[in-house]
């Protein structure tokens, strides 16, 4: 069985359990104990059921629909040293446990576990991932108690098992037994420091003990067992699934884009406070740091054109504002800018019609307004300037 997400902490203890086995014990038909089913009488066969075969439901034409074929390849999948019917038992409750039918997959468990007591199987490793795998529906289900007992016995077959430890410490954390959970996450991180989870619920749990027992919280503790650099060893020697893979690539993309996203408004931060202590150099350069990480921030655009206009680089001042605005049509600040950028390029006419722009979505700027009113005068001047240097025919 594959990692799973096991319940959060703090989900109830070992509260009342419904149609489960205790570990090491088999668990009771549905029927037991609870309403029985109606016996069928010899002359009232089942509706479906014709001469005690079961009969396709057919289409309106009268032709029969063919049964939908159900993939079970799965149940004979290698499943270590267990024979073919226990490999089965163990490859169904997996199955049942990715489908959330957790019940039912200890029911499966309990069964491979008890046939291996009956066909004097003694396979630690066997044995051990069995009694996992049914302290994981136990702990998805609430039923701590039973989830650590089966937790137990798992690192008894088999000791310094990662998944049974942390398995156990959720279920003792759930129970508000939080010395025995601290212990527990604390050899999992001897095993692997790469657990995320026991260093989020280590962090938590010596808060609640602080606050439980005082400074001397450590005092309290049961021993932490030193695990053996062997075992250690071992754990980093073995193959990743691909589960497991897939698991650390996610969490390493999301804590790098947490460092991003950190940076990103570091950046920024830093450009705006430059450009009021009118830096813009360093501030543009703050900027594009920002692009870097997030190319289709629109404000970024807007703010470096500041920069550029600022340092009379209107053409570049101009390719932010196209940027922008490709990004966001109706940009006021875009526009405005574009068409300063366009007045230090002495591109008069395409200057007033960015201004005309920006009244339009917003005729209370008046900043646009006088602007405007400078950018016509010019206009007009350029053009008198060109007619009284065209030379007549």
């Amino acid at each position: 069985m594959g990692n799973a997400q096991e319940k959060p902490p703090g989900s109830g203890g070992g509260g009342a359990k419904s149609d489960q086995a205790t570990p090491g014990s088999r668990r009771r038909g549905r029927g037991a104990g609870g309403s029985a089913e109606k016996p069928r009488g010899k002359g009232s066969p089942e509706k479906g059921v014709a001469n005690g075969t079961q009969r396709e439901k057919s289409h309106p034409g009268g032709q029969e629909s063919p049964a939908p074929v159900v993939d079970t390849s799965y149940l004979d999948a290698p499943a270590g040293a267990l024979p073919p019917h226990l490999a089965r038992l163990k490859n169904e409750g997996n199955h049942l446990f990715k489908h959330g039918q957790f019940g039912d997959a200890v029911e499966k468990y309990s069964q491979a576990i008890d046939g291996c007591a009956d066909a004097g199987i003694d396979s630690p490793e066997d044995l051990g991932i069995l009694h996992s795998n049914r302290a994981a529906c136990y702990l998805k289900d609430g039923n701590s108690a039973d989830c650590i007992q089966d937790c137990t016995r798992a690192l008894e077959l088999q000791p310094y098992s990662l998944k049974p430890l942390l398995r156990r410490a959720m279920a003792y954390e759930s129970l508000e037994r939080y010395r025995k959970a601290y212990v527990d996450y604390k050899t999992v991180l001897q095993i692997d420091t790469g657990v995320q989870a026991a260093h989020d619920s280590v962090h938590r749990i010596t808060k609640m003990l602080i606050e439980q027992d005082g400074p001397e919280w450590r005092e309290k503790l049961p021993e932490i067992p030193a695990v053996p650099l062997s075992v250690q060893q071992r754990h980093r020697d073995k193959p990743v699934s691909a589960e497991v893979s897939q698991a650390r690539a996610a969490r390493a993309a999301q804590e790098e884009a947490r460092k991003q996203e950190t940076r990103f408004t570091a950046l920024k931060l830093e450009g705006n406070d430059l450009v009021k202590k009118g830096h813009f150099q360093e501030a543009l350069e703050k900027y594009s740091e920002c692009l870097k990480i997030k190319p289709n921030e629109c404000p970024l655009y807007t703010n470096r054109a500041i920069c550029f206009l600022k340092l009379n680089r209107h053409e570049e001042a101009k390719q932010d504002c196209d940027s922008a605005l490709q990004l966001e049509p109706l940009n006021k600040k875009a526009f405005y800018r574009r068409a300063l950028a366009y007045k230090g390029l002495q591109d008069y006419l395409s200057a007033s019609s960015d201004l005309q722009e920006v009244l339009q979505l917003d005729p209370n700027v008046h900043e646009a307004e006088q602007e405007l009113e400078v950018v016509t005068g010019l206009l007009r001047q350029s053009l008198m300037d060109s007619t009284a240097h065209t030379p007549r025919v």
